[in-house]
């Protein structure tokens, strides 16, 4: 999962980056609306943590502009400001969720995992296509008959698989759901996730479809 995370302070910025790139995300981190809009031309983002007191051009502003444009990604408001009329506001607007700061990470991460199950139509926190299960808090997989602990970018991996089971995804797609900028990734780097994956899983887990990508088979 690919994040665009805007926030204008760096200690903030520094530290909530590092926790979602542990957990898992893909996670991109601007400073101002201007880029921001700029980074959602030029990217496709599976959510974003939207402050909205930015330089250039306020969240609201952002939000604004990202709804005009039926841009659908979903947009979690993470801010300082608690008065109600500016909760409302954002919501309006067409924010998915919001998150007042100070706040803990655990409570952010169980946030975005909330807003993230409502835009794929998801009831559990479980994703499953049938026969792979794969638990986001926990980055527990299940195939067959075994259970597993992933790495996050293993899971990362499968999760973007999992979001499209059936879907056939090219490296590209999935270098882009796992690596942020500024991360290096080695030639060979998805290849080496799948291999990893397919021995703690099983080789059957990811199919691949030569010179074109990889998938995992859809339910059913």
């Amino acid at each position: 999962m690919r994040v665009l995370l805007v926030e204008d302070d760096r200690m903030i910025g520094e530290a909530v980056q590092q926790v979602l790139r542990e957990a898992a995300y893909a996670a991109d981190w601007v400073r101002d609306g201007v880029l921001a809009l700029s980074a959602l031309e030029a990217q496709s983002y599976d959510l974003v943590l939207l402050d909205l007191g930015l330089p250039r051009k306020d969240g609201f502003e952002v939000l604004r502009q990202i709804r005009s444009h039926d841009n659908p990604v979903p947009v979690l408001i993470v801010t300082a400001r608690d008065a109600v009329e500016e909760r409302i506001r954002g919501l309006d607007l067409g924010a998915d969720d919001y998150v007042l700061k100070p706040f803990e990470m655990g409570e952010l991460l169980a946030r975005m995992r909330a807003v993230l199950r409502r835009k794929g139509g998801q009831a559990s926190p479980v994703m499953s296509n049938g026969s792979i299960t794969l638990d986001p808090t926990t980055r527990e997989a299940s195939f067959d008959d075994s259970t597993v602990l992933l790495s996050a970018r293993e899971f990362a991996l499968l999760q973007a698989l999992m979001v499209r089971p059936g879907a056939i995804l090219s490296r590209q797609e999935l270098e882009d759901r796992i690596y942020g900028w500024n991360e290096e990734v080695e030639s060979n780097a998805v290849e080496f996730l799948i291999h990893s994956l397919r021995k703690k899983l099983g080789s059957r887990v990811i199919k691949n479809v030569r010179g074109v990508g990889w998938l995992v088979s859809k339910a059913g």
